[in-house]
């Protein structure tokens, strides 16, 4: 499966059948809304899923999302200070480049490849499987600006 076909309700409907979640027209029409708004927050996904279900209740968004999210199919990430984000990107150990001013958010590869990229310097015992890392700074529209 290419990853447009998750574009396409068929291609949802077999992700969610994959996770083992039930298909539902709020749950395929979130994820179409999630693929077609790279790091949309949650009033941009209820507004992209009520352009093809108006009468979608915001629960049922939130439950979709929180569905979702909870199977892999989706990835919330909220960096500090910020509303919780939400991407189709899985499964890549990508991090995220946050514009201090305006706030945009690009996708950067992991140097490193598999996950986890970066160990601390004492794991306390724990088996680390991931690292999350969120880089922060100007983007190239802010940096003139800010000077």
């Amino acid at each position: 499966m290419s990853p447009d076909d998750h574009k396409h309700p068929e291609g949802a409907e077999q992700l969610l059948r994959a996770a083992a979640l039930r298909v539902t027209g709020p749950r395929v029409a979130t994820l179409q809304a999630v693929r077609g708004n790279a790091h949309a927050d949650t009033e941009s996904v209820i507004r992209a899923v009520r352009e093809q279900l108006p009468s979608v209740s915001h629960q049922a968004v939130y439950d979709s999302l929180a569905a979702l999210t909870e199977a892999g199919i989706v990835r919330r990430i909220q960096p500090s200070g910020r509303v919780a984000l939400y991407e189709s990107r899985v499964g890549d150990n990508h991090h995220h480049l946050v514009c201090r001013s305006c706030g945009l958010v690009v996708d950067v590869a992991c140097v490193h490849g598999t996950a986890p990229c970066m160990a601390p310097n004492d794991d306390a015992g724990f088996s680390i499987d991931e690292a999350e890392v969120i880089f922060w700074g100007l983007c190239a529209e802010c940096r003139p600006s800010a000077a």
